[in-house]
């Protein structure tokens, strides 16, 4: 059961800042600036997501206890709770982009990036009140919050899009620190990584 959290967390978080440039623009100059101010800020938060994924992903190796994948899965979404809410803080203060409707961009971004680390935050109280000492019982409640990841990783992104495309994503592109993960992972990597993790058997909460 714990697996099918790995693959759900790391579907989720590949929505983050994963982009390819192409194109040109007219502010060329001053799209950039902006998107050297936010993305600045962008890659320790991915690297961070991708850490907590990564520690949710290999607390489903070996013969775990319930009570060690409940702390592991506690921390990581404590941290990936703290690292949307700072690439909303780093969204916000770099203020509005130069493109039309602008405000509009930023803030529904940033309301969208708070929503979703309130919503792991959520997630770390969920695992934190679970029952460790009844095996089926701690399997059911990983499942409940599989599928709450599940329902994230499905919503609540329209606005990062957004701000992802046309001459500001083309901008924003420009920038390293929003080009790529920093190990060169895209999403396909990221899943097919998940994936290779499904398989061993005697996760603490697999039965």
């Amino acid at each position: 059961m714990h697996k099918r959290l790995a693959t759900a967390l790391t579907c989720c978080a590949a929505l983050v800042f994963t982009l390819s440039a192409c194109g040109g623009d007219d502010n060329r100059e001053e799209l950039d600036a902006w998107a050297k101010d936010v993305c600045g800020d962008i890659r320790p938060q991915v690297e961070k997501i991708q850490e907590a994924s990564g520690a949710i992903a290999a607390a489903t190796e070996g013969d775990r206890s319930p009570a060690e994948v409940q702390e592991t899965d506690s921390a990581a979404f404590q941290e990936i709770s703290d690292a949307y809410a700072a690439l909303a803080d780093a969204v916000d203060g770099a203020g509005d982009p130069p493109v039309d409707d602008g405000a509009r961009l930023r803030e529904d971004a940033v309301s969208e990036l708070r929503d979703l680390s309130g919503s792991y935050g959520d997630l770390k109280e969920t695992v934190d009140g679970l029952d460790t000492s009844e095996q089926a019982e701690f399997s059911q409640g990983l499942r409940d919050v599989a599928g709450q990841l599940e329902e994230l990783g499905q919503s609540g992104d329209q606005a990062l899009h957004e701000l992802q495309t046309g001459d500001l994503g083309e901008a924003m592109a420009r920038q390293e620190g929003c080009r790529s993960t920093p190990t060169g992972d895209g999403e396909g990597d990221t899943e097919g990584d998940a994936a290779s993790e499904e398989e061993p058997a005697g996760d603490a909460a697999d039965e």
